[in-house]
């Protein structure tokens, strides 16, 4: 199997370029299902130890339903799989960019929940025009082990987000493991007392928010659904706090805001306003290739599939 890694702001995405599962040519939404149905191991196999590591999301470059789109991408972590992947998305309009499949300009993907557009500025730089996001509730409540009551929003940008008035301690990377720590009770609490997405959608990202530093406008730690934090400020993230700017009119249509990561790492965004109050947002990040490789499955390997896949 051949893959090129990336990392997009500090986080990392490995592009399945060849050699992946055969999902044949029908919606991506359907083809990931079937991807995790009948293929999971190619998941595990991707990211897992001794190849991967958790911080990883995985793409699978796909042909794309749509003539116009100019690829096809399914998203996957080391829990499980995706709707949506703004750095990941970046990464891969990247990787295509250094592979010479696509040039600098106007593009759009197709995801399982639906097509983005990719504007590819140059090399490292590029521009995710995100699926409508929107806050689904406002001021969720919910008592956390350890923490006692926390507000925040519940809101999708892509993938379901539950976003915190405020952090437990500093964003800092010194603070990382507390961070982690607090992100998970939240989750688990959210889980106790159903607090959902839209028809029920599992709420798997947790985002805690803290003040701006010097030159953003926010900083924020992510909890991703397998336990690992995103190195990047989160594409989807950024997309649903957009979302809830605008639900409170703070922060007007077309006007910048400066998203900083855990570890300091940026990503510049905007939104449009959309469809039934839903907002439009574009997401800008840089990324870089850092590998180029084969991955080898052994059938004498203990681990064929990674430690922790199905053999």
């Amino acid at each position: 199997m051949r893959v090129i890694d990336s990392h997009t702001e500090g986080e990392p995405t490995r592009l399945i370029v060849s050699g992946g599962p055969d999902l044949g040519s029908g919606p991506l939404d359907a083809r990931r299902r079937l991807f995790a149905a009948r293929h999971d191991g190619v998941r595990t196999f991707v990211l897992n130890e001794p190849r991967g590591y958790d911080a990883m999301v995985g793409a699978l470059l796909c042909e794309p339903t749509a003539p116009d789109c100019a690829a096809g991408l399914i998203f996957f972590n080391n829990a499980g799989f995706l709707g949506m992947c703004g750095h990941g998305t970046i990464g891969a309009a990247v990787t295509l960019a250094h592979l010479g499949r696509l040039a600098p300009g106007t593009h759009r993907f197709e995801t399982p929940v639906g097509i983005v557009g990719v504007d590819l500025r140059d090399r490292n730089t590029a521009t995710v025009g995100n699926v409508p996001s929107y806050r689904h509730r406002a001021a969720v409540r919910v008592a956390v082990e350890g923490l006692g009551p926390v507000t925040g929003d519940v809101a999708w940008g892509g993938n379901w987000f539950f976003l915190t008035e405020s952090a437990p301690c500093a964003i800092t990377a010194a603070n990382i493991p507390r961070l982690t720590e607090a992100a998970q009770r939240i989750r688990a609490a959210l889980a106790r007392d159903g607090v959902t997405g839209r028809d029920g959608g599992e709420i798997d990202h947790v985002e805690i928010c803290g003040p701006a530093p010097p030159g953003a406008d926010a900083r924020g730690f992510v909890l991703c659904p397998g336990g690992a934090y995103d190195r990047s400020p989160c594409g989807t993230g950024t997309s649903a706090k957009l979302a809830c700017l605008a639900a409170e009119g703070a922060l007007a249509p077309g006007a910048p805001w400066v998203q900083e990561s855990v570890i300091g790492t940026r990503f510049t965004a905007r939104y449009a306003a959309g469809p039934d109050g839903t907002i439009l947002p574009s997401v800008t990040g840089r990324a870089w290739v850092t590998a180029e490789a084969r991955l080898l499955r052994d059938p004498a390997d203990p681990f064929p599939n990674g430690i922790g896949g199905a053999a």
